[in-house]
C-alpha cells in the first residue's frame, strides 16, 4: 500500500493525524504482544497529549516468573532466525551529556528494553521542541534501550535523526545522507572488541511507496522484524481511510 499524506488535504480534512498515529501505536503493541515478542517481554503504548503530542510503542522486559523457555512465547519460534541487514552506519555510543536524573524504585518492576516513536508535527516545529525529542532519544541510547524512529509528517522539515547525531561529541559525520522529509531509522547499543557502539538502519520514505521492515533489538544479539507496512495498512483499514 502507498504511504498516504496525513497532514496536507484532502486526507488531513477528512481524517485527524492523531486519531491515526494512535491506532497505528496499538496495531504495532498488539502485533508485537501477539504474534513476535517473547513471553518475558510486553509492548503498551504511551500517548502523551497537550502542547506537544507524543505517541510511541514501549517494550518492557517483565520480572515476572518465567519458564526456562522464556525465548519460546508468543512469537519467538517464528522470528528465531530472522537477523536484520547490514547497519546503514555505526556510530559511537558514548553522548556528551548526562541526560536525566533517574529516581529509583527498589521494588522489582519493569525494565524498559526498546521504543517505536511515532513523530508528531510538535516534535519537529521549534528548536526547543527538536532538541527536547532528541535528548529523550540520545538518553535511551546512552542506556542501551534499542530505538525506532518513524517520520511521516510532511508539514514540518526537520530531521529528527540528526538532532539526536548532533548530540555526539562529533556527529558530522552521522548525519543522514540528503536529509529525507520523510523517513525511519532503528538504532541497537552494540559492544564490539570492548567498544560501545550503536547500529544505525536509516530508511529515506516517499508518498506513495510502502514501508519497510526495521529490526527493534530486544538484547544485542536478538531483534524481532518490525513490518512497519503491514501495520501501517491495518491501521488505515481500520480506520477506513482505504
Amino acid at each position: 500500500m502507498p504511504l498516504l499524506d496525513h497532514f496536507h488535504p484532502p486526507l488531513s480534512e477528512e481524517r485527524h493525524w492523531e486519531g491515526f498515529h494512535s491506532k497505528w501505536a496499538n496495531v504495532l503493541v498488539d502485533t508485537l504482544n501477539e504474534k513476535l515478542l517473547p513471553k518475558r517481554f510486553f509492548a503498551e503504548p504511551h500517548i502523551h497529549s497537550g502542547a506537544r503530542v507524543e505517541i510511541d510503542v514501549a517494550t518492557f522486559e517483565s520480572t515476572l516468573p518465567t519458564t526456562s523457555a522464556a525465548y519460546n512465547g508468543a512469537g519467538a519460534t517464528a522470528v528465531r532466525d530472522w537477523s536484520a541487514s547490514t547497519p546503514t552506519m555505526v556510530m559511537p555510543a558514548v553522548f556528551a551529556d548526562t541526560f536525566e536524573v533517574q529516581i529509583i524504585n527498589t521494588e522489582a518492576g519493569p525494565t524498559l528494553v526498546a521504543a517505536i516513536e511515532l513523530i508528531s508535527p510538535a516534535n519537529k516545529d521549534r528548536p526547543e521542541h527538536r532538541r527536547a525529542f532528541a535528548v529523550k532519544c540520545a538518553s535511551y541510547l546512552s542506556q542501551g534501550i534499542s530505538l525506532i524512529l518513524v517520520d511521516i509528517v510532511t508539514s514540518r522539515h526537520a530531521n529528527l535523526h540528526d538532532e539526536v547525531v548532533q548530540l555526539l561529541p562529533d556527529g558530522s559525520p552521522y548525519l543522514f545522507p540528503a536529509r529525507p522529509l520523510l523517513y525511519v531509522a532503528a538504532y541497537r547499543r552494540n559492544r564490539r572488541e570492548e567498544v560501545e557502539q550503536t547500529d544505525v538502519w536509516l530508511v529515506p520514505l516517499a508518498l506513495g511507496e510502502p514501508l519497510p521492515i526495521l529490526p527493534l533489538a530486544l538484547t544485542s544479539d536478538f531483534s524481532l522484524p518490525i513490518n512497519l507496512e503491514t501495520t501501517y495498512v491495518e491501521a488505515c483499514q481500520k480506520l477506513r481511510m482505504v
